[in-house]
């Protein structure tokens, strides 16, 4: 009997049509994989809030996920001449999506909308040949000294991944509003009711990412 939990299951057992259920003839088998999310912060400020919620969201993720948390520091602004030749940090970003069962995106707001660090990777991403965004399940947080968290960037940010065919998770919706009383000097949030409501974030989208195995 093999036990499978995670997305990528299949992957690990060589089968693309999805994760083997059962082995009647072979000993006992209880192989698991875990969930591989991509979380990658829109802000390229030392001491981010946004960065700082990434950290926290993979700290209160579930068992059977684990997190690897990107930042955009680097990346070119984006120019179609280089497109056949793609700068390092690109690649870079690229490789780390392979293998991701689903993207995590925290977003500070710039202006009433998304940032253009943010925006210039988004553009990148879109370009590659492998459509490394096409068809993944995607959750968004975003972090705000302001009132509002960050909302409009998100519902911006929304919009954009239409066009890439990412299935964006709609609830729940975290919009870390007042962030400065919220994180401490070194990062780490310190508001419980908060962290409580981003495990429970992180937990539904893990089950969000479990509906579409790739």
């Amino acid at each position: 009997m093999i036990v499978a939990t995670g997305t990528s299951i299949h992957k690990a057992l060589g089968d693309p049509h999805g994760p083997v259920a059962n082995d009647a003839t072979g000993p006992s088998l209880y192989l698991s994989v875990k969930t591989r999310i991509v979380g990658i912060s829109g802000s390229l400020r030392t001491g981010s809030y946004n960065t700082a919620a990434l950290s926290a969201a993979k700290s209160v993720a579930p068992a059977d996920c684990e997190v690897e948390i990107l930042t955009l520091k680097g990346i070119p602004v984006y120019d179609p001449d280089l497109e056949s030749d793609q700068p390092e940090s690109v690649r870079a970003m690229v490789q780390s999506l392979a293998n991701a069962d689903g993207v995590l995106i925290a977003t500070p707001e710039y202006n009433y909308s998304v940032p253009g660090g943010l925006k210039n990777a988004i553009d990148w991403l879109s370009r590659d040949a492998s459509k490394p965004l096409d068809g993944r399940p995607l959750g968004i947080i975003g972090a705000s000294p302001g009132m509002l968290g960050s909302g409009r960037a998100q519902y911006h940010l929304r919009q954009s991944m239409v066009f890439l065919n990412m299935h964006v998770m709609n609830k729940p919706e975290v919009m870390i509003a007042s962030a400065h009383e919220k994180f401490d000097a070194n990062g780490n949030l310190i508001h419980e009711p908060t962290r409580e409501f981003l495990g429970k974030f992180m937990s539904a989208f893990v089950e969000w990412v479990g509906r579409f195995p790739r």
